[in-house]
Formats: structure tokens, sequence, C-alpha cells
């Protein structure tokens, strides 16, 4: 996750004061180590029959039983624990488990690793600063308990006794393995975090374009239903024109009347008025038109794009009619997003190529710049990875612009959902560029719209490549 990202969600659990560790957690698993506690003893004194100091190891758990019992009935189970009061029950684990220790052997005895759970819980739901003291804090015990400890519980005769290399080597496996399982889990609940905000974002731009479609919609239904008596209030306006003397005081209020009726019609024709809603199945989008609407944002920058759709070389008969499907905003959204990232980072020209057969539908969008990092392209699409961290010039505004990796991935996230794969790669030296290639199997592309795609005639043309001059055009 990104630095500032990480700082950002720091913050909040500092200015909030709540941690991410419900208090049911938190009890659940002391509830784990006291039975496991207990179990260990019972096995150790009653079934090996090691003398150790029984009465004080049972007393040491007896509290933290208690513990869990006052914190069940003092908060309710889902409580949000706050920092400061998250860190000082695992604070508590960490001496807890220390004691013991003491008087079972210290680092001789093989549960000492176990100290380093409460650091791994902490890592995963504090912030850094937090887990770093109380990784300090076992540390610290474990150190203490190399040098100062009870013997470990053993036959009498022979004693055991280990040397001093081993105690080094247990103490040197406890400090090690800490701060790695520490930051092992620190990073795989960042990975999550940042997973969530990416889909959340996801959302957010998915219900923005439906909710703009769901507009769009809404007007075409008004311009429907008040078309027709905006025509009866201009067809009577006409009559009663005709009927009035010129000179009447009310024929001017019935050429106000009329040319506002036009006004009226003209607005409404203006909210309508969108290129592939012209015809009453607007709601239907040929694979030429749906390039076009992803496309058009950009049309006017200064990187040519240039769109051509036909069907395959080895395409006959029906598997080379035009597929059609529906409007999706999710669909446009997301092609738009890849044609404006090719837009920027071109030196001068995007290609976009549509070409369909029976089984597929694939878009090819190619532009002309420095291509994928090696380095990341098996990465790009990942929430968060981006290559212009170091900020770039944008080709359109000329201005220095940097991101996140959010507008990839939500444009993967959205194209998947229509059953697209995407992939990614270069262009083979010695041309340069990025190419990212588009496929849907053409029975998900077009099955919402097959019955409407029979009343729809299509012209078909083969397609052929464009010359390095060719200005922007549609080779259908």
């Amino acid at each position: 996750m990104p630095a500032h990202l990480n700082k950002v969600f720091e913050s909040k659990l500092l200015l909030t004061g709540e941690s991410q560790l419900r208090l049911q957690t938190i009890v659940r698993l002391r509830w784990v180590g006291v039975i496991g506690q207990i179990l260990a003893l019972g096995v150790v004194y009653f079934w090996l029959g090691f003398d150790l100091p029984i009465g004080p190891c049972l007393t040491i758990i007896a509290v933290s039983a208690w513990v869990n019992v006052f914190l069940a009935i003092r908060y309710p189970a889902r409580h949000r624990l706050s920092v400061n009061f998250a860190t000082a029950l695992l604070a508590y684990d960490i001496i807890q488990l220390a004691s013991l220790l003491y008087l079972t052997g210290g680092v001789d005895n093989p549960f000492t690793m176990l100290i380093v759970a409460p650091v791994t819980v902490s890592a995963a739901t504090l912030p850094l600063a937090y887990t770093v003291g109380l990784g300090l804090l076992a540390l610290g015990c474990t150190w203490l308990l190399a040098f100062n400890a009870m013997p470990l519980p053993w036959y009498v005769d022979p004693p055991l006794a280990f040397p001093f290399l081993y105690k080094a080597g247990i103490l040197a496996a406890v400090t090690a393995s800490m701060p790695f399982l520490a930051l092992y889990v620190w990073r795989l609940t960042q990975e999550g975090r940042q997973m969530s905000a990416a889909l959340a974002a996801t959302e957010l731009v998915l219900s923005r374009e439906q909710k703009l479609h769901a507009l769009d919609g809404l007007a075409a239904a008004a311009a429907h239903e008040l078309g027709t008596p905006l025509s009866t209030i201009t067809l009577v306006t006409n009559e009663l024109d005709r009927q009035v003397e010129k000179d009447s005081p009310h024929r001017d209020d019935i050429l106000l009347l009329r040319s506002q009726a036009q006004r009226c019609r003209e607005i409404l024709q203006k909210l309508t008025r969108h290129p592939p809603d012209e015809d009453p199945l607007h709601g239907s989008l040929t694979v030429k038109e749906m390039l076009h609407e992803a496309a058009a944002p950009y049309m006017d920058g200064l990187t040519k794009i240039a769109i051509r759709t036909g069907p395959s070389e080895a395409a006959t008969g029906p598997a080379a009619r035009e597929p059609v499907t529906i409007r999706r905003p999710g669909v446009i959204y997301g092609l738009g997003n890849i044609i404006e990232n090719a837009a920027d980072y071109a030196q001068g020209r995007v290609e976009i190529t549509g070409e369909w057969d029976g089984q597929a539908l694939t878009v090819l969008i190619a532009d002309d710049g420095p291509g994928f990092k090696p380095d990341l392209i098996d990465n790009i699409g990942e929430p968060y990875v981006t290559t212009r961290s170091q900020g770039r010039k944008e080709r359109r505004s000329g201005n220095k612009i940097s991101g996140l990796g959010l507008g990839f991935f939500i444009a993967k996230t959205l194209l998947e959902r229509s059953e697209a794969r995407i992939t990614l790669e270069n262009r083979p030296v010695p041309q340069h560029g990025a190419i990212v290639r588009i496929t849907w199997p053409r029975p998900a592309f077009e099955a919402p719209a097959e019955a409407q795609e029979a009343q729809i005639p299509r012209p078909v043309r083969r397609l052929e490549p464009p010359g390095p001059n060719d200005p922007i055009s549609d080779a259908i």
C-alpha cells in the first residue's frame, strides 16, 4: 500500500481513537490461550510428573480468565476497542506469558515462540508505532528470560542443562521471527484494506455512470410523453391564428403561446440529442457505436485516434454480422479509461480496432508511446500500481499528472464484470508502444440484445489496414 495511504489510515485510527480490534476477538483469543496453558500445565505436571510451581502458574492463568470475564460483563461483544486500550490488553498478554515462562524455564521452554502472537495481532489491527512498542516489550521480556528464569521442569536424574549457545539461538529465533511475522501480517492486512478501498471506488464510479444513464432514459421518456401535448398546443394555436383577425388583441397572445410551445419542443430535443439515442432502439449499441462513444471525449486532443471495425478474415455468413449489445455504462467507462491512458502516453496516434467472428469480439487499443515497463506489466491492473507515480506530462492539457493506479483497476474490474478478458503486451521491436487486448465471448457480449439485433440491418465490409497518413476514420 502506498506510504501516504497508510499514513492516512493510521491518522484516522489516531483521530478516532478506535482500533480495528473488536473486544470479542481478543477475548476469544485469550480464552484459547487460557485453555492451552491449562492443558500444557496438566500434561507436564500430572502426566509427565515434572515438578513445577503449579500454584503460581494457575494463579497467573486465573487472572487472565477473570480479566476475560470482566471484559465480557463490562462491554458488549461487538465493542471496538480504543487504540490505547487494545495496546494495553496486548501488552498484558505479553507480560502474562512472560511470567509463565519465567516460572517454567524461560527461553528453554519450547512455548517461548508464542510471545510473538500479541505482536502479530497488533500488526494487523493497530498503528505501526504501537506495534513497534509491543515488539520491543516482547523482545525485552525474551532477553530477560534468557538470563533470568527458574529451571525448566525436568527429571531429577539426569538433570537437564542447555548450553548458552542454545539459549542464544532461541533468543535469535524469537528476535528474527517477530519482525518477520509482524511485517508479513501487516502487509496482508494493508493489501486487504487497499483492495476494499479500490472496490468501493469501483462501485462508486459504476453507480455514478448508472445514474447518468438513468437520467438519459428519463429525458427520453419526458420528451416522448410531452411531445404529444405540445404538438396539440401547436396545432390549436395555428387554427386560432387563422380564425382571428390580424388586428385582434388576442393574436399576439396566440403567437406567443405557439412560440413558447415550439421552444419547449426544442428544449426537449436538446435533452435527448445524443448520437447513439437517435433511434427508438437507443438502448442498443453496435461495436462501432460503442467504441465511438467511449473515445468521443478524447477525439479533440493532440493525439489522433483511429477507429476501425469489421469481421475477421475467417468470418463468413452470420458470423460476419456486427455484434449488437445493450448500453452498459460500466463497459463504456472502462473502455474510455483505457483509451484515455493510451492517448496520454501516445506520441501522436492511438489505433482502436474492433474485430469479431462467430466466437468472440476482440478490441485492440494500441498506442505509439513508450509501452509498458517490463517490471510492471504483470502487476498493472492491481490497485495502487501505477506508472504515473513520478508524475507525467499529459498530452491533451500539458499539465503534470500523477495517479494512484485506481483508474486502470476500475476499468479492468468493470470490463471483467461483462465477461471480458484483458491482456497487456508491448509492440514487437522495432515498433514501440503498448497494446491492450480486450476479448469478449460473442454470446456474452450480445446475448441481452439478440432480439433487437435481428431488426437492425447492418452493412458488412472487410477490415482493411489504414495507411500511415490516413485520417481518423471508420473502416466499416
